[in-house]
């Protein structure tokens, strides 16, 4: 029988990678996103296998109203992807908004535990599955990465935790914690600044947002008695930076 993933963030990079790989193995996809012609886009593009629901998942209301509304055929959820999520900014701490930081905490924190709350009595029952998009900056800091490596480093410990929560009710939870990766993700971060994408991933070889569907996919499809707890990826061209060092003049 068919399962059914709900996978946030779809209507770009990572998220609508995933809504392809998953519909291309014959699973039904929703996918949720504030721009809702994107969404248009990829139910043209997967058919019946997909089901979008535009809300913004910071906004508490309108992500249980959607999930409620939900039609037949698409509320037996069997895994939930947390993949909406946002850097903002590149800046020291000093010099960065306070805006930019709460959209972050809302978002990548909020958004997240809020539909995860409403989803696991659906998740419990069907012995379901949480994937869980945190980052290599929720162990790794690094300049400019303040807040959001914080809300990944939540990302991350919630995983952890809900698992331990969870023990017994045979629901996996696992937490992907990509390193650099090109995608749509970087645009946001600098404001459309489309000279520093180009900078970051120039000749780096970087991860696609292809490999981490692929990832996501391997780890929902692994046997039910398999937990994949977390997993730490990067591209072959990128290890770990110096320490550094602040020097007297």
């Amino acid at each position: 029988m068919s399962r059914t993933v709900l996978v946030t963030g779809t209507t770009s990079g990572f998220g609508a990678a995933m809504a392809r790989r998953f519909a291309g193995d014959g699973w039904k996809v929703i996918g949720t996103g504030r721009r809702k012609e994107r969404l248009d886009e990829m139910a043209a593009e997967l058919g019946d296998a997909f089901y979008g629901a535009a809300f913004d998942i910071a906004d508490e209301a309108a992500t249980v109203a959607a999930l409620e509304a939900l039609p037949e055929g698409f509320r037996e959820i069997d895994v939930l992807v947390n993949n909406a999520g946002l850097a903002l900014g590149t800046k020291p701490v000093p010099d960065t908004k306070l805006s930019d930081w709460k959209q972050m905490i809302e978002t990548n924190i909020t958004g997240l535990v809020t539909i995860t709350h409403h989803l696991l009595p659906k998740l419990i029952e069907r012995k379901g599955a949480i994937v869980n998009l945190s980052s290599i900056a929720s162990t790794w800091p690094y300049p400019g990465g303040n807040v959001y490596g914080g809300t990944k480093a939540f990302v991350r410990q919630f995983s952890l935790g809900l698992r331990s929560d969870l023990h017994g009710k045979g629901v996996r939870v696992t937490s992907i914690e990509p390193g650099l990766c090109e995608s749509e993700f970087t645009l946001v971060r600098t404001g459309g600044n489309q000279e520093a994408y180009d900078k970051l991933y120039g000749g780096a070889h970087a991860i696609q947002p292809e490999d981490i569907a692929n990832t996501v996919h391997w780890v929902a499809t692994q046997p039910a008695h398999m937990n994949i707890n977390s997993l730490e990826v990067m591209p072959v061209s990128q290890s770990w930076a110096p320490l550094q060092v602040a020097r007297d003049a």
